[in-house]
């Protein structure tokens, strides 16, 4: 086969992944596609829940006898562990596939081990097809891997000029109905969202995805001092709700975490450890200017989703607040991912760049 017939392949594997986006944490999204001996798609799968069955099996099912002497495409290589499901490079020997193609090898020693058994058995496996683009779309999964935290995207709404809200604190709505419901669909990909205590009371949010996602989300609030008003929208019940305080704060009558205080607030380090031991893999900061400015300058941000009105105010709330940059050498410098309109406004999404690339 081609190498573009298998970045092809790889592609349309990486598309399915995305389907599973907001409902398998805290596993991975994958996506699977499979030949037949000629060559031609028979089957494809990806993950769509925690616990249900892995994509590999999708795919398989639909390829029935198909499979056989055939070629199977992998986002992610395939487990080799029984959890809640059997292993997978198992079910592809049974299938009798001929050979696997992998994008990104499994960081995680308790599932991998895969690639190995399915050469141990004679099978072709290559690794690496679509690598970049396969990491891309399991950015989240990966990284709580590889750091033992969450993936963490900071979105705002702004004006051209930088500013959340007006001078008299008013902020609905900067940004259009398209974009407000762009920024929903994004929501529902996340298994938690954050807001600091100053938003709750000033907005009073529901911090809720509408339409929801595959499973509610958690609802984390940062209140140092244990602020969250009992009757706050935000301690509803359509959905759960954590409110990380401080470790000498008065307990709120909600689910709640203590932090150590650190110099302007709470230790978010800790913070994301918890919602880590919690199976967040992806978490949403929404908070204001000083929560985001926080999350900044901690180096705890992994994307940025801005949404931008073609709009000017020329004073009121930034959208960034003190992020501990003093002088032009400490400047936050993002790479662009993807820039496109969303009805009249701008989607721009950046991520950090890594200090060794700088």
């Amino acid at each position: 086969m081609s190498d573009q017939s298998d970045a092809d392949f790889m592609r349309r594997a990486i598309a399915l992944a995305a389907h599973g986006l907001g409902g398998t944490s805290p596993n991975p999204v994958v996506g699977c596609v499979v030949l037949d001996s000629s060559g031609n798609p028979v089957g494809e799968g990806y993950h769509a829940r925690a616990g249900g069955p892995h994509a590999e099996i999708h795919a398989l099912r639909a390829a029935g006898d198909w499979a056989r002497d055939g070629t199977a495409y992998v986002t992610l290589e395939p487990c080799d562990h029984i959890g809640r499901t059997g292993p997978c490079s198992q079910a592809l020997i049974e299938a009798g596939v001929r050979r696997v193609v992998v994008a990104v090898t499994d960081p995680n020693p308790l599932a991998a081990g895969g690639v190995a058994r399915l050469r141990a058995h004679g099978i072709q496996v290559d690794t690496g097809v679509l690598a970049e683009e396969a990491e891309a779309g399991n950015a989240a999964w990966l990284t709580s891997v590889r750091l033992g935290r969450p993936y963490v995207t900071w979105k705002f709404a702004a004006t051209l000029d930088g500013r959340s809200a007006a001078q008299d604190g008013t902020s609905k709505w900067i940004t259009s109905t398209q974009a407000r419901g762009d920024a929903h669909r994004l929501r529902a990909q996340q298994d938690a969202i954050l807001a600091g205590i100053g938003t709750v009371l000033a907005d009073d949010p529901r911090l809720t995805a509408r339409p929801a996602g595959p499973k509610p989300l958690l609802r984390v609030v940062l209140d140092s001092d244990g602020r969250t008003p009992p009757e706050a929208r935000v301690l509803d019940s359509a959905a759960p709700t954590l409110i990380a305080i401080a470790d000498d704060a008065k307990a709120p009558e909600a689910d709640y975490v203590r932090l150590p205080r650190v110099p302007g607030g709470l230790d978010l380090t800790a913070l994301l450890a918890e919602l880590r031991a919690r199976g967040v893999v992806s978490l949403m900061v929404e908070g204001g200017p000083v929560v985001a400015g926080a999350f900044v300058k901690a180096g705890l941000v992994d994307r940025v989703v801005a949404y931008l009105a073609p709009a000017l105010l020329g004073s009121g709330a930034a959208a960034l607040g003190p992020a501990g940059v003093a002088t032009i050498g400490g400047t936050h410098r993002l790479e662009f991912l993807d820039v496109a309109p969303v009805g009249p406004d701008l989607r721009i999404t950046a991520r950090p760049i890594p200090l060794k690339e700088l």
